[in-house]
């Protein structure tokens, strides 16, 4: 394990990087060092996983040529359903200003690109886990120029890597340094009421699977009609509207 400054952040007061070539989860690092009084902006990036997991019990593959980052963050005064929304959402942004890749966010926390015909595949996901009263860890995984071959047999084609999408193919290094600074004014941005508002109303111009329906830890829960103020999931069925405000969200096609 090494540490360096990013060049790039110094002027926000960034300097404490932890980089692994391997680790188990950059996650629980995070978490650890959270735990230990580490301040916010601390972040922890690997070469690659061997543990690395989504929410709940969702596995990570992890292989060379991904962005795996977890950063501390201030947790939100409110709303806190929000962040890996919100997160998603301007990492969705920056890919297209920055590299002219259309994505769609899938809620709770992943980044899908559209295929003809084809179900989406899955660029990027976000991980938030809570720390105290004061502390959030965003975690994000992006699949920057994997092969896909270098994943299980089960994800080759269900996911898509940034570097096939693009003229402008990016090094995991420079969408780290981008990704970084777009996280760390995410959360910076939701500290304010008006932030909250402006995030949310962008959520839900990219929410992914509006009018279809769907299937939450595989229970049919009805047609996704919109997102809350605080993140939540609106659904409708024969039972009228209700919230979702966690699970594994499955999205009919058809």
């Amino acid at each position: 394990m090494r540490k360096r400054p990013c060049p790039a952040l110094e002027e926000r007061g960034v300097s404490l990087r932890r980089f692994f070539e391997e680790i188990p989860s950059t996650q629980a690092e995070a978490i650890r060092l959270a735990r230990t009084d580490a301040p916010v902006g601390t972040f922890v990036v690997a070469a690659r996983q061997t543990a690395g997991h989504g929410r709940g019990d969702h596995l990570w593959a992890s292989p060379p040529g991904g962005l795996y980052l977890s950063v501390l963050v201030p947790a939100p005064p409110s709303a806190p359903g929000l962040l890996p929304l919100a997160v998603g959402e301007r990492v969705r942004q920056h890919f297209e200003e920055a590299y002219g890749v259309r994505s769609v966010l899938k809620w709770p926390n992943d980044l899908l690109v559209p295929r003809e015909g084809r179900p989406p595949a899955k660029l990027a996901g976000v991980l938030v886990d809570r720390v105290g009263e004061r502390l959030a860890v965003v975690g994000v995984g992006v699949n920057v120029a994997i092969r896909p071959g270098d994943l299980p047999e089960s994800l080759r084609s269900a996911v898509a890597v940034l570097r096939d999408l693009t003229s402008y193919p990016p090094k995991v290094e420079q969408v780290e340094s981008e990704l970084l600074e777009v996280i760390l004014s995410t959360a910076e941005l939701l500290e304010s009421e008006a932030g909250r508002h402006a995030m949310i109303a962008a959520c839900r111009r990219s929410l992914y699977g509006r009018g279809h329906a769907a299937r939450v830890d595989g229970r049919p829960v009805g047609i996704i009609r919109d997102l809350g103020d605080e993140g939540e999931l609106w659904v409708e069925s024969g039972r009228g509207r209700e919230a979702v405000w966690a699970g594994d969200l499955t999205v009919e096609e058809g």
